[in-house]
């Protein structure tokens, strides 16, 4: 047979397919892909936290987990673990809060779609991936 001539049969192309390279290639992808379709439901932020910036154009403040009024500079990260409580204010007393409905760990998770641990908060309130 020569190799310039075009063969339309099944059979030739299934022979000349490598199949002897592609099964261990198969096998390694598959590999692979199992522990990370297994590590799917699990949250790989809760050891290090959700890093959030401030990417609103002023400087609020905020009281982790009850304590104390705490100046949260623009464009600085707070680290929010799952077991923290974090409210952001528009003033220095800590009185009037700066999101209507106060984003919990899992709303900030939500918004991680890349799931590199890092979101933003935007003017009104609004999250967003970083």
């Amino acid at each position: 047979m020569e190799e310039n001539k075009v063969f339309s049969s099944t059979r030739f192309i299934l022979k000349r397919i490598p199949f002897r390279r592609l099964l261990p290639a198969l096998l390694v992808i598959a590999l692979n892909l199992f522990p990370l379709l297994a590590s799917a439901g699990e949250d790989p932020c809760s050891e290090t936290g959700i890093y959030i910036r401030n990417s609103t154009y002023r400087h609020l403040w905020y009281t982790r987990n009850g304590g104390p009024c705490t100046m949260w500079h623009r464009r600085h990260i707070l680290i929010l673990k799952p077991e923290d409580t974090l409210i952001i204010y528009r003033d220095m007393s800590c009185k009037m809060r700066y999101c209507l409905k106060n984003p919990t760990y899992d709303a900030y998770k939500f918004f991680d779609v890349n799931q590199n641990c890092r979101v933003r908060i935007h003017p009104r309130c609004k999250l967003s991936d970083m």
